[in-house]
């Protein structure tokens, strides 16, 4: 399907694949692994993402004179599973006023919570001039097709603010991240917290000491290691929600095939045994890792701090890297020294009632969350400089 938009035209994919590797990656060259050719490729081949999943790829290509110059990763939804931006209230309110909430339309990495360029551009493309004429296209687009609305989760602040005055409505959230402040060790971090906060992370890892903890990177990570660390991340979703997680093992093994460089997985045993029983991945660019999955078979006190947050920083400042985003939420995260940060997403919503009844809920909502915020920063554990 192709619709003109002055100049160019917009082309609907259903599947990553209609699109070269190097084309699409072209477009987006901050280096984030999510939105690589090959993490997306990888989602669709293993059946992770697909209609079976209520992740229907619709990504949109801007092209003008056989040109690609834009491009958005897009999924129709049936649901708000996995989107870590949550509507579940909207969608209730329209079933209980005999409305369909779904399908609507976002530009999303399935089970990402990370914020990262949306919009990938062709060098030289203004970024405002497009989205000016991209935006009045999509919202037309999206009511043709008898969607509820459209979604942007996780943009970056600039585009989510370019958005919200073409009309698409802004909502914030708040995570929590690790700033690498050129620190030799991870005791020279600890040195920069408060004592009791130093107490308590030392506390905690001794208490994973007798463990064996390794790191696996590239061609290190072998089938096997993925088995096990499956095994260990359904255990835990199971545990958790009932369901034994969105990702497969075929998802994990396309993923070291196609991304290599990408993945890290953190593996804990006891020193007497050969398997590993518990396991966290993260994946990493140049300059910023990305917690993502964790699970463990049993449990052990402090291993999910140990293995999701200590090993993470102590990674980064062995790398050199400058950023850890360790995953939404959790506000325990806060005492680990973990810094609280504004996330952004963009709605619209078709049905005039609605959009005021949810502009006047993320309205409140937002209020509420400033205070959040405003207690958040001054409960930093860091000493005064």
């Amino acid at each position: 399907m192709a619709r003109e938009l002055g100049p160019f035209t917009l082309r609907w994919l259903d599947a990553i694949d209609s699109i070269e590797p190097p084309l699409w990656d072209r477009l987006f060259t901050d280096g984030q692994p999510f939105l690589r050719h090959g993490f997306l490729a990888a989602l669709e081949a293993s059946g992770s993402v697909g209609p079976a999943s209520g992740w229907t790829p619709r990504h949109l290509l801007v092209e003008t004179r056989r040109r690609v110059v834009a491009a958005l990763p897009g999924y129709l939804k049936l649901h708000s599973y996995g989107e870590y931006v949550f509507d579940w209230s909207w969608a209730r309110a329209y079933e209980a006023h005999g409305l369909n909430y779904y399908p609507k339309w976002m530009s999303a990495i399935p089970f990402t919570p990370v914020t990262g360029p949306r919009l990938g551009l062709a060098e030289g493309v203004d970024r405002q001039w497009l989205l000016m004429g991209l935006s009045d296209t999509l919202k037309a687009q999206g009511e043709t097709l008898g969607l509820s609305g459209m979604q942007w989760l996780f943009p970056d602040r600039d585009l989510s603010d370019r958005l919200s005055r073409l009309g698409w409505r802004q909502r914030r959230d708040i995570q929590f991240h690790w700033h690498n402040r050129g620190y030799r060790s991870f005791n020279e971090f600890l040195a920069r917290l408060t004592a009791r906060k130093r107490r308590g992370i030392l506390k905690e890892r001794r208490g994973c000491q007798a463990l064996v903890i390794e790191r696996f990177e590239g061609e290190a990570i072998t089938d096997e290691l993925w088995r096990q660390f499956l095994a260990c991340y359904r255990h835990t979703y199971a545990k958790r929600s009932g369901h034994i997680g969105y990702l497969n093992l075929a998802f994990f093994q396309q993923l070291s095939r196609r991304l290599p460089q990408a993945p890290l997985l953190v593996m804990a045993r006891e020193a007497d045994q050969a398997h590993w029983f518990a396991a966290a991945l993260y994946l990493k660019e140049d300059n910023a890792l990305y917690g993502r999955y964790w699970g463990s078979l049993r449990g052990h006190k402090g291993l999910h701090f140990e293995l999701c947050y200590y090993q993470g920083i102590d990674y980064c400042i062995d790398h050199g890297l400058s950023r850890f985003e360790a995953g939404a939420q959790g506000e325990h995260k806060l005492a680990r020294g973990f810094e609280p940060h504004w996330t952004y997403s963009n709605h619209l919503l078709y049905h005039p009632l609605f959009d005021q009844a949810v502009a006047d809920a993320v309205n409140q909502e937002q209020r509420q969350l400033d205070r959040v915020m405003a207690l958040y920063r001054q409960a930093l554990p860091y000493k005064a400089r």
